[in-house]
């Protein structure tokens, strides 16, 4: 019965995704020639993605959100286990979040131009020079008052076990002078594996820590604070994934 439900759900997803795609990215384009700061669309895009987690079953149990300041914008930095952190942490965190995201995904019909409409900012992984031209990029975007999510990991883990962090994603934070919110994610890995195209119904777990000021830092204090960030992270999921 468990294998029918995952495979009902499943087909399930890929139907609602297959038509739902195109009037919604439709409706985004309209709405941004009202929308000029996009909150309206932003809204429509967390409301699609909380239709994804009913079809999936996937369930949220959100802690941590008390430390932060609605009004102020913030660099989350997650851990990476899934293609499905993405969604999780869009309906999770109350925040207009602009992603960077992999410059092959706004080559998708309909999908890719609402990521365009919307600002979320291409990333060139193969192009160190783009790279950088992302990050600044995404200064821009949070010296408007957006908050960014970064995975400092830089790719998804296979088993869930922390990998090496870049430092790229602090220093966007230095730069811009504001808060690092570390965030422990539990249980997208299981949901959806790194390489595989399922989605299994669970529950995941989202830590959020005190924000980490970043005012009066130099970028020579980059490491440090990605290691204080990792520290916290791992404390996360020790206490989140027992």
């Amino acid at each position: 019965m468990k294998k029918l439900e995952i495979l009902g759900r499943n087909l399930l997803l890929y139907l609602f995704v297959l038509v739902s795609v195109p009037p919604f990215a439709l409706l985004i384009f309209l709405l941004a020639l009202f929308d000029r700061k996009g909150k309206i669309n932003h809204q429509i895009g967390r409301f699609w993605l909380k239709i994804i987690l009913a079809i999936t079953g996937v369930k949220l149990e959100v802690r941590g959100l008390e430390h932060l300041d609605p009004k102020e914008a913030y660099i989350f930095a997650a851990n990476h286990q899934s293609q499905f952190d993405i969604p999780v942490l869009e309906v999770a965190l109350p925040y207009q979040i602009k992603w960077l995201a992999k410059k092959s995904l706004f080559r998708i019909p309909f999908f890719g131009w609402a990521l365009k409409v919307i600002g979320y900012i291409p990333v060139d992984r193969e192009n160190p020079r783009k790279g950088y031209e992302s990050l600044l990029a995404a200064a821009e975007k949070i010296k408007a008052g957006f908050s960014v999510v970064i995975f400092p990991e830089g790719t998804r883990s296979p088993d869930g076990r922390l990998l090496p962090f870049k430092t790229g994603g602090f220093a966007l934070a230095i730069k811009s002078q504001k808060p690092v919110v570390a965030v422990a994610l539990c249980g997208t890995g299981k949901i959806m594996p790194k390489g595989k195209l399922y989605v299994r119904p669970g529950l995941v777990r989202v830590r959020l820590f005190p924000p980490i000021p970043t005012r009066g830092l130099s970028l020579k204090e980059k490491t440090q604070l990605a290691h204080l960030v990792r520290l916290r992270i791992e404390e996360g999921l020790r206490n989140a994934c027992r």
